[in-house]
């Protein structure tokens, strides 16, 4: 009105300004998380509190001795319930019959130091692939012994052991000889020879053939 001064006119105005305040709060609260309006869900299960301690826990050193090692083992051990316990060694075990198992069908990321190689392969493989003296020594040597428990037969089971180590030499020396030549002759620049791969493929040999590791690729009678 034109009688109105600026102050009754600024009155006037006050409460619609404070009405649409107040309009804004409440659309805020209602989009609040504690209005019971509905929130996406995460996508994934809220992990566990001791499983989100250890990811937010240090990464800390490894230990210097086995006596700490030892020490942290009991005391994760004591830190984990029956359940989880029992979770880890079956997956412990798990992971063991799995590396043997590739380890035994010629892995050699899983094998021991002295069977990897080029060199070691060929002479599993020559061994495995023809019949060795040397591998029947073991089951000779269980039925010599039932055999030297009969006194009459105790002279005669002497001999056969003799003849029968005299075999095992000779067919050892003649393996050990043609393993390292025929590596010679496909690897001449290894220095994998000698003694120390004639007596690998003797040991070998020694072994019956259901208990060699790597098991054997190669049947006997088959070119290698």
């Amino acid at each position: 009105m034109p009688w109105k001064s600026d102050a009754d006119k600024n009155a006037d105005d006050a409460p619609e300004e404070t009405t649409a305040a107040e309009t804004t709060a409440a659309e805020t609260a209602d989009k609040s998380p504690g209005s019971g309006a509905t929130t996406p869900g995460k996508g994934r299960p809220t992990p566990k509190r001791r499983d989100a301690e250890r990811k937010r826990a240090p990464m800390t050193a490894p230990p210097a001795t086995r006596a700490e090692a030892r020490a942290r083992k009991k005391s994760l051990r004591a830190s984990m319930t029956k359940a989880e316990r029992k979770e880890v060694s079956a997956e412990r075990k798990r992971v063991r019959l799995d590396q043997r198992e590739k380890m035994m069908s010629g892995d050699e990321k899983y094998m021991v130091a002295r069977d990897r190689g080029p060199v070691r392969k060929m002479a599993r493989d020559i061994v495995d692939s023809r019949r060795n003296f040397a591998g029947l020594f073991l089951p000779f040597a269980i039925f010599l012994l039932v055999v030297l428990m009969v006194p009459n037969l105790a002279v005669i089971g002497n001999l056969v052991l003799l003849v029968f180590v005299l075999f095992v030499i000779i067919d050892s020396l003649y393996l050990g000889r043609m393993v390292n030549r025929r590596v010679r002759e496909r690897y001449p620049e290894t220095s994998d020879t000698g003694f120390r791969l004639g007596w690998y493929s003797f040991t070998r040999a020694m072994q019956l053939r259901m208990m060699r590791a790597p098991r054997p690729q190669y049947k006997p009678g088959d070119k290698v």
